[in-house]
């Protein structure tokens, strides 16, 4: 019999199912002790279910299983938020304003400050923790602040040792924590897993302490079989999966812990471009159709337009041209800045399928830009005898029921995907802004008896590590030139206090008969702290501008409303257009020369370029005022300076890829992000070569993964949209 010490908690699950461990426990002078017969250290593997974990307890379970979790490996890679070295602790006789610091202190008087609400209420209060830093010169005192907390003052008493984590900010006349992370430390820490190493620490999401997930972490850990799984493909060899996990959870140096990181990071990369290469293998072998043949409506278009194709619009039609005349289907991705002409290049290439005898359709995100395509197409082919249809949800312009021999363009909605809305003779699917449909929705128009060529096109350039990561199945044509004629765009940072300028400069453009676009995040402006709200600002801008006509527009307006609100934009009847996002994506009016946008630092940098690509689609000088509550020492400054002085959308977003992270920049919903857990790798096209390069040599050994020594990796091509690392 072994005389075993485990962490608080875990004697009263082993106790509660004896039968199964034979555990036995009893409380020498306060501490736990078990005597544990057959103890489970060794037996754990990654594919172990949850529930056989006898150290989990059945709520902590039931959480777990809320959350996703089913497994050991589910529960392994619960990646910690953040690390914390509490071998050293910072100063704060050392500290600066601003900077996340992880401080050790006792608790030195503790309660409510503040005021009071009537009735009794907490309005106005809230509980203060004053804490003697130990480490610093003289036990410096510092203070936590938590609002609306109240069960903060019922856990902290004085004399009790903290560990807090935050960023010292000015409150009052004295630099405070404001909602810390914070962990009391217990007697015998010293010699536990929560002090004097580095220590993990997880998200609260799931309602289990942080200090308790740390717990559990440790005991699975402790519990891994060392043996290897034949369920598990081992990508990286040399570094196995669970010698990898335990230096991710419980590193002995912060050296160790990035290489974890790397190697997994490394493994992930591997595992997604086995999953693109094999999604381009397959795309290869599916038969297609010959879609083009002569170009002679494509000549005609460019004759009639009364300026020239740049030579990027020139090069990509070639491009699609010759996918269009071979025998296998094309999948190309449409790339460009924002007003670099990709519309054109998509007529262009629903001209091939045209004149080849085949139908071409678009599908557009929005009723707006879906009715925007329509009249632009309509004008255009005027001359060219080519039937243009419109299929929305609301709308149905020149039924379509059949085009014939002689095919024709059909632009539309999600409204194309139900009913009779296409036409039998398919040849042609050109996807517009892509990342706003899902993949079941594409497939549904794309999954066809005779399987039409594929164009997809996105407004929002699009780092290259991405594209290689998300798109590597697809060829890829960009768009690097901005069509002649058009007017200079400049940016400017402006704030509060620079209000009245703003407002004499817009009154000096409506003047000139100059165009307005006012964007603001909110549409009710329920909460003004996260910003402000179209439905004031469009009171606001009449009341300033009464002799002006002042149009709203929102998401929630019927398509009608929004209709006829766009209409008169058009046709200059409305001068200002106060608006939410909806038109940052394809609305085109040349004669709008001032985009201001409300609360710009709430913005990503990408979205921010691509409210701003809606001026300067004309040949007059054009402005984006970017308004803000930001100070130039605030980090939001900074992403608005890179704005400011950054013209070319790809060199804006890989900027933004460096700030935001790759799940905000694609969303994560549609671009397949929710199963990455390490991003690092995003951003390194070397490693991202090299995985491809390994896929594609373990795919030219065995194409369908069906030896037992590549099986293991069948899950990642059977469930690609949900993505997992392998080992």
């Amino acid at each position: 019999m072994e005389l075993v010490h485990f962490p608080r908690g875990l004697l009263q699950a082993l106790s509660g199912d004896a039968s199964r461990r034979g555990a036995l426990t009893e409380a020498r002078d306060g501490i736990e002790v078990g005597y544990v017969f057959g103890f489970m250290a060794g037996e754990l593997l990654l594919t172990t279910p949850l529930e056989e974990c006898v150290f989990i307890r059945p709520r902590e379970l039931a959480a777990m299983q809320a959350a996703g979790m089913a497994s050991v490996r589910d529960l392994l890679f619960m990646l910690p938020r953040r690390y914390e070295d509490r071998r050293m602790f910072d100063r704060y006789d050392s500290l600066s304003s601003g900077v996340p610091v992880c401080l050790r202190g006792r608790v030195v008087d503790v309660g409510w400050k503040g005021w009071g609400g009537r009735g009794g209420k907490s309005r106005g209060r809230y509980v203060e923790a004053v804490l003697a830093d130990e480490q610093s010169l003289g036990q410096a005192r510092f203070s936590c602040l938590w609002f609306s907390m109240p069960g903060v003052a019922r856990m902290l008493c004085a004399g009790q040792e903290m560990i807090v984590y935050g960023r010292m900010k000015p409150y009052g006349k004295k630099l405070s924590m404001v909602h810390p992370d914070f962990e009391i430390i217990r007697e015998g820490d010293e010699q536990s897993i929560h002090l004097n190493r580095i220590v993990p620490v997880y998200g609260g999401r799931m309602g289990i302490a942080v200090r308790r997930l740390r717990e559990i972490v440790w005991e699975t850990l402790s519990g891994l079989s060392p043996v290897p799984e034949p369920e598990v493909y081992e990508f990286v060899p040399d570094v196995p999966c669970k010698t990898a996990l335990r230096d991710l959870h419980f590193p002995e140096t912060a050296e160790a812990r990035d290489r974890a990181r790397r190697r997994f990071a490394l493994e992930e990369c591997l595992a997604q471009q086995l999953n693109v290469a094999y999604r381009r293998r397959r795309a290869d072998e599916v038969p297609g159709m010959r879609t083009a043949g002569s170009c002679h409506l494509v000549k005609d278009l460019a004759d009639s337009l009364p300026f020239e194709l740049t030579e990027a619009q020139k090069r990509c039609v070639r491009e699609i041209y010759r996918d269009m005349k071979a025998p296998r289907s094309m999948n190309r991705l449409l790339q460009g800045d924002v007003g670099s002409g990709k519309t054109l290049v998509a007529l262009c290439a629903m001209l091939l399928a045209v004149e080849h005898g085949y139908s071409a359709v678009m599908m557009a995100p929005t009723q707006i830009l879906a009715e925007q395509h329509y009249l632009k197409f309509r004008q255009m082919l005027d001359r060219l005898d080519v039937p243009v249809s419109l299929v929305t949800a609301d709308r149905k312009e020149e039924s379509h029921v059949s085009f014939g021999k002689q095919g024709g363009i059909v632009v539309g909605t999600h409204a194309l995907l139900y009913g009779k809305n296409v036409p039998e003779r398919v040849g042609l699917v050109v996807i517009d802004e892509q990342h706003k449909f899902g993949v079941n929705q594409r497939e549904k128009l794309i999954g066809r008896e005779e399987r039409p060529d594929v164009l997809v096109m996105t407004a929002t350039p699009i780092p290259r590590t991405l594209t290689l990561t998300f798109y590597g199945e697809l060829d890829v044509s960009i768009l690097d030139g901005v069509p002649g004629g058009r007017g200079a765009v400049v940016t400017a940072i402006r704030t509060e206090k620079d209000k009245e300028k703003v407002l004499a400069f817009v009154r000096n453009q409506l003047e000139e008969g100059r165009q307005i676009y006012v964007v603001s995040p909110l549409i009710d402006g329920e909460d003004s702290r996260k910003g402000k709200a179209v439905t004031k600002e469009w009171d606001e801008w009449k009341a300033l501008l009464p002799h002006v006509d002042v149009g709203l527009l929102h998401g929630r307006m019927s398509s009608e409303e929004k209709e006829a609100v766009m209409k008169d934009f058009r046709a200059n009847r409305v001068s200002v257009l106060v608006s939410t996002t909806v038109v940052e994506v394809g609305v085109d009016v040349p004669n709008a020369t001032v985009m201001i946008i409300n609360n710009a630092e709430s913005f990503g940098l990408s979205q921010l370029h691509q409210l701003r690509g809606r001026i300067g689609r004309g040949s007059h000088k054009s402005y984006c005022i970017l308004m803000t509550a930001a100070r130039p020492e605030d980090e939001q400054w900074e992403k608005l300076r890179i704005v400011e002085t950054t013209a070319n959308g790809f060199d804006l977003a890989e900027q933004d890829l460096r700030l935001r992270g790759p799940g905000d920049v694609l969303g994560t919903s549609q671009s397949g992000l929710k199963g990455v857990r390490f991003e690092e790798w995003l951003l390194d096209a070397r490693l991202i070569h090299r995985g491809r390069q390994l896929a594609e040599a373990i795919l030219a050994e065995d194409p369908n993964l069906e030896s037992a020594k590549y099986r293991p990796l069948r899950f990642l091509l059977e469930n690609g949209a949900e993505r997992r690392v392998a080992g």
